[in-house]
């Protein structure tokens, strides 16, 4: 693989996010895999800022199920996961593009998972005007990876970076 690919987060509807770039490790029909590497720039559409993010990340976008899976690696291992509820990725040639639905489920180097952003899924429902549906399949999502990080799923196994070169 090892193609560049530009990854664009998006608030319902579409409206750009925030966006940042990284190498094609893996792509299978289900999701595709993206390395990151340190020092890259993140643009964020919303607060109209440019950051630097310096850590390396192996990303994990659902192609078909409603999330998406950031790992924070350091020294070969995963020190944290940041998983957005998010609608199914889209991969059209070199782009990666979600639409974050505000729900986050999160675990820092050695605590527990927890879900944030409930208030900003709430305060965002009537902003965006996100239909009783979507809110509804947020929500679902949002158990549906509980579920997968309770039973040691993809990407959440003991070690998601066997057989991989970061």
């Amino acid at each position: 693989m090892g193609g560049k690919v530009t990854i664009t987060a998006l608030k319902y509807p579409d409206i750009p996010h925030y966006e940042w770039k990284g190498e094609l490790l893996e792509k299978t029909e289900d999701y595709v895999l993206v390395h990151c590497k340190p020092g890259r720039r993140l643009k964020h559409y919303t607060k109209e800022a440019t950051f630097t993010v310096n850590n390396t990340s192996l990303e994990y976008f659902s192609l078909k199920e409603w999330f998406t899976v950031a790992m924070e690696i350091q020294q070969g291992k995963v020190l944290s996961y940041y998983c957005n509820v998010a609608k199914p990725s889209v991969l059209n040639e070199d782009n990666i593009s979600f639409v974050d639905l505000d729900l986050d489920l999160v675990k820092q180097n050695n605590k527990k998972w927890q879900v944030i952003d409930q208030e900003e899924f709430e305060v965002n429902s009537s902003t965006y005007n996100y239909p009783f549906e979507l809110k509804e399949a947020a929500i679902q999502a949002l158990e549906e990876l509980m579920g997968k990080v309770e039973n040691k799923e993809f990407p959440f196994v003991e070690n998601p970076l066997e057989g991989l070169t970061l």
